[in-house]
């Protein structure tokens, strides 16, 4: 499981977790998780990266921890490649490759070798492209998505995309869905709202949770909340996550422009046992975005039972059904969002059906060890050699 930065590492450590309980033999080739140390240890996982595992256990700047990442990552790549060269593994399922985006794509050509050692390459589509870069890093994509064995994504929408814009075989792609990460996190003893979000007894809470970037819609939310603030109503919203410095600022100051009175921002990481502090003590959750691949994040709304609101778009259509389990509305509408959350705020039996419906849905260790069934039988499917052969699965330089 080869998730060498630790980039998706609470959906790795949950996938692995399952894998192991289904009788996998998986050996996870990740970091410690800088911002939660026992992000893998805490389910029972131990990482080997390939020699180093250093600088994620060390508060470390921005800059200086991707520079030490690289020189680290680097030396795991180079452990790896000897160690692999005498033993390959049947499998390498690759979550993320980070230096796709650089001049020097070590971890791609490193793909490359393994597969010219016998390996077989399972690869989970988390972005399609990276996110607000445009068709910039399109042709890289195309090689990478022609080089794998075998591709997993999690919604038929965007199996479609990969044949439609990489030529990517339907017959290659496995659709399995994203499990929820932290329902199994204990509940907080108290049902209030955690101290640090100032809201009383009986007010309703609206919650954005996430990693910030342009395309979650938060300024979308923001000038939707202008209009549920118009509106007499006890309710707060509290936004929480954390983000490139420049998007914060963005958002402190949208706030102060718009004059919002009953916002609360949370603009840092948050500890797990936080996050679910806050989704438990939320009455709402909204997710406005522009576009999505999938959502861990809408995963843990779903796990945890939440009445939703979310943008109607392809992927959230594959769960969500409007006016049943969630309020869809228009990504680019802020009047909708507004009149969604208005609707939510002001009824409470609304909340409590949506909420009901959401719950029957059942996230959590059944789904995950559903999603790790279906993984293991892409891993016996490419190994039996029953995926099918693309022209374009030898890679060029």
């Amino acid at each position: 499981m080869m998730d060498l930065w630790a980039t998706v590492p609470y959906y790795t450590a949950y996938l692995s977790r399952a894998l192991l309980a289904e009788g996998v033999d998986v050996m996870v080739g990740s970091i410690t998780y800088y911002l939660d140390p026992d992000c893998f240890s805490r389910l029972g996982i131990k990482v080997d990266p390939g020699l180093l595992d250093v600088v994620g256990r060390f508060p470390l700047p921005r800059v200086p921890r991707r520079a030490l990442k690289l020189m680290e990552a680097m030396v795991n790549l180079c452990a790896l490649t000897m160690r692999f060269w005498m033993s390959p593994p049947q499998v390498i399922h690759v979550q993320f490759l980070p230096m796709l985006k650089w001049n020097l794509p070590l971890d791609f050509w490193f793909l490359a070798f393994c597969r010219k050692r016998g390996s077989k390459i399972v690869l989970t589509v988390h972005d399609l492209l990276p996110h607000n870069t445009g068709e910039t890093y399109k042709d890289t994509f195309f090689e990478l998505y022609g080089m794998a064995d075998r591709i997993i994504c999690h919604s038929d929408h965007i199996r479609a995309r990969l044949a439609a814009e990489f030529s990517v075989p339907e017959k290659k792609v496995a659709v399995i869905p994203h499990g929820p990460f932290f329902y199994d996190l204990p509940a907080p003893c108290s049902e209030q709202a955690p101290a640090n979000v100032e809201a009383g007894p009986g007010s309703v809470l609206v919650l954005w949770q996430g990693i910030i970037s342009a395309y979650k819609g938060v300024d979308l939310l923001l000038r939707a909340w202008q209009h549920v603030e118009a509106l007499d109503g006890d309710c707060r919203l509290v936004i929480v996550g954390t983000g490139a410095p420049d998007l914060l600022e963005q958002i402190r100051e949208q706030v102060k422009r718009l004059e919002l009175k009953r916002v609360t921002l949370q603009l840092r990481f948050i500890s797990t046992q936080e996050l679910v502090g806050m989704y438990r003590a939320a009455d709402v959750v909204v997710y406005p975005y522009r576009a999505i691949t999938t959502s861990g994040a809408l995963a843990t709304g779903l796990a945890l039972g939440k009445a939703i609101v979310a943008s109607d778009l392809p992927v959230f259509r594959e769960l969500l059904r409007s006016r049943d389990n969630a309020l869809l509305v228009d990504p680019q509408n802020t009047a909708e969002l507004a009149g969604a959350l208005v609707e939510l705020v002001q009824d409470s039996g609304l909340r409590e059906r949506l909420a009901s419906r959401v719950r029957e849905m059942d996230f959590g260790d059944k789904s995950w060890l559903a999603i790790a069934r279906q993984t293991a039988q892409v891993y016996t499917d490419v190994v039996d050699r029953r995926a099918p052969i693309d022209s374009r699965a030898l890679p060029c330089g």
